[in-house]
């Protein structure tokens, strides 16, 4: 559950300017503050089904928008090339400016 916890998260860091106000709204309760289905429901004043829908929709456009865009997949490829140059070099420059690309992202 993590772990799909932490993909959308990145996916919504993303994709969320694609989505729509009331999309942002949901998942940005529902993962970045953890409010759960029945609170989102109770302050949205919606049925609990209804933010539940709302959200499986938005999630499954998150994972389309990444089949197609591939955003957080080269995002860890970078991370990982980082890490590994990080490893294997030793000169402080180089470090220094895998640090600045580092912030970057």
């Amino acid at each position: 559950m993590l772990t799909k916890t932490t993909r959308i998260n990145f996916l919504f860091d993303f994709y969320q300017a694609l989505l729509t106000p009331k999309q942002r709204n949901y998942m940005e309760m529902y993962y970045l503050e953890d409010y759960s289905l029945g609170e989102i429901s109770e302050l949205l004043q919606v049925s609990r089904q209804a933010v539940y829908d709302n959200i499986k929709r938005t999630e499954a456009m998150l994972e389309s928008y990444e089949g197609k865009l591939h955003l957080y997949g080269k995002f860890e490829q970078r991370v990982k090339l980082m890490e590994q140059i990080e490893k294997t070099v030793t000169d402080n420059e180089v470090l220094k400016m895998i640090n600045q690309l580092k912030e970057l992202d």
